[in-house]
């Protein structure tokens, strides 16, 4: 047996191939970012050509940076933006267009006509989700009726759709056409309790099943790549990146949960078996299936921007030129001067919903500065975690008492500090931070007998860092307080036409 594991995570600004041995350490690790495309204001798209070759690139590099050949990975996984809507030629594998990303927001008057139709949660007794512009279905349908002759080609069978996770893999293994069930319950496509593409929903959306991939389990060999520097190597996993990071915090039992803090946030709560529906603004998704056995499933709350707010106000304000320098920066000031920053670019996600709501600064005076303002972006991150975090527990019944946190924000002790305070819980980092790319490996690992079981792995996970709260029961309350005011200002702020 090969002594290594391969992941590709494809994430939203960057792609990464990671090599991990078999007690989950890091062995090798390249990465390559890919541009951003912003063709008019809401709208975001990635070039699906340039993410395979810079997936080509990190396999590369990866494997000569940790002097290995094929024959020493046992498997590769494969976790990935999620939502993010590829259609491809079948016969060329040549996009039909530019990606829409998960954050773009272009099908915003579809979502108003179909929640005038049957309201905004018209499908969440299927899906687990509202419509909403965040999810595949609607950009789907954008591309059939916007792009010249795209609805022909996909009735006839030689349009491909895929999330970033199908159309990697149909290009690894010279045209396998899968995805998993955790990608498919991003679609709005996919029934909840069946696993299955759902016709009524294909009906709703207008969209031909010819053109969808099948759904597969999380953890079995799809196939062999074909690609030279991993040729002959089993893909044998599949989760949505935040599925992924699940995994990779090791929580299988139902109740556990992870916050990752990457572009946007994700709080995932692992429900077990049961499908349980939200009433307080959350997502019900598919958390991962073993093969040959049923799914688990779990409450989502996601935030769209927390992250990417520190890019934005790296590149759009040039205050820092480093993502890291946010907290340089936000350390020149004792605490936030009462500024709050509500980052409602693409409306909000969970559990408010809002996607006419649009970015606001609350609280200037004379006496803010820069430093106020980079507080307030990292506290804008921390508020909304408490936002969901209190969301979930309303839905499940199952208080939150330890916050399990991964993604590249979670190197920022500023940030954790205040998690932990604005929470009043302990906030705790694993030894191994990279969780989404190595939940992939473990899926592909599992499948192959790299790994010999869940509970193994779960013996693995061990704490890196812990966060304790310190502050002020009535500082924290008023904080909170002022926040709940700022978002309120955010509503409502496009027209209803």
């Amino acid at each position: 047996m090969p002594d290594y594991i391969g992941a590709i995570d494809q994430g939203t600004t960057s792609t990464r191939f990671m090599v991990f041995d078999r007690a989950g350490r890091i062995a090798a690790c390249a990465q390559k970012e890919h541009e951003q495309i912003y063709p008019q204001p809401g709208w975001v798209e990635h070039d699906p050509a340039e993410i395979w070759f810079r997936t080509q690139q990190v396999a590369a590099e990866a494997m000569e940076q940790a002097g290995i050949a094929p024959r020493d990975l046992a498997a590769i996984g494969i976790t990935n933006q999620r939502e993010t809507t590829v259609l491809w030629d079948r016969k060329t594998g040549r996009p039909a267009h530019h990606a829409l990303v998960w954050q773009d927001m272009r099908v915003g008057d579809a979502v108003a006509e179909f929640s005038r139709a049957g309201g905004a949660n018209r499908f969440r007794h299927k899906t687990g989700l509202p419509v909403s512009t965040y999810f595949s279905s609607l950009k789907i349908r954008w591309l059939l009726d916007n792009v010249p002759g795209a609805r022909e080609q996909a009735e006839g069978g030689d349009l491909l759709f895929g999330n970033i996770d199908t159309f990697l893999v149909w290009h690894l293994t010279g045209g396998l056409h899968v995805t998993d069930c955790t990608n498919a319950s991003r679609t709005q496509l996919m029934n909840l309790e069946t696993l299955d593409w759902d016709d009524e929903l294909l009906g709703a959306f207008g969209i031909p099943r010819r053109m969808l991939p099948q759904i597969r389990s999380s953890s079995e060999v799809y196939g062999e790549a074909t690609l030279d520097a991993v040729k002959g190597v089993p893909i044998a996993g599949i989760l949505g990146d935040q599925q992924a990071a699940l995994v990779g915090q090791t929580c299988f039992r139902a109740g556990e949960a992870k916050n990752t803090y990457g572009t946007g946030c994700f709080l995932l709560m692992n429900t077990g078996r049961e499908i349980v529906h939200s009433k307080h603004g959350l997502l019900t998704t598919a958390a991962f299936q073993w093969k040959g056995e049923p799914a688990n499933y779990a409450l989502e709350g996601s935030v769209a921007i927390t992250g990417a707010l520190v890019q934005w106000i790296r590149d759009n304000f040039g205050m820092i030129s480093h993502s890291p320098e946010i907290e340089t920066l936000a350390r020149t000031v004792e605490d936030n001067g009462g500024v709050y920053f509500v980052p409602a670019f693409s409306g909000l996600y969970a559990p408010h919903w809002k996607h006419d709501a649009r970015g606001v600064i609350a609280g200037l005076t004379r006496h803010s500065n820069k430093g106020h303002l980079a507080r307030a972006v990292l506290e804008a991150t921390a508020f909304q975690t408490r936002e969901v975090v209190e969301a979930m527990e309303q839905d499940s019944g199952i208080p939150v008492t330890v916050l399990r946190t991964d993604g590249g924000m979670v190197d920022n002790e500023l940030l954790m500090q205040f998690q932990s305070d604005i929470l009043d819980r302990e906030v705790v980092r694993p030894a191994v931070k990279e969780t989404t790319a190595l939940g992939a490996a473990y899926a592909a690992g599992l499948a192959m007998g790299f790994f010999a079981s869940v509970e193994d792995l779960r013996a693995q996970w061990s704490i890196g860092r812990t966060w304790k709260p310190t502050m002020d029961a009535q500082l924290r309350d008023k904080l909170y307080r002022f926040w709940k005011k700022a978002v309120i200002r955010s509503f409502d702020w496009l027209d209803a036409d």
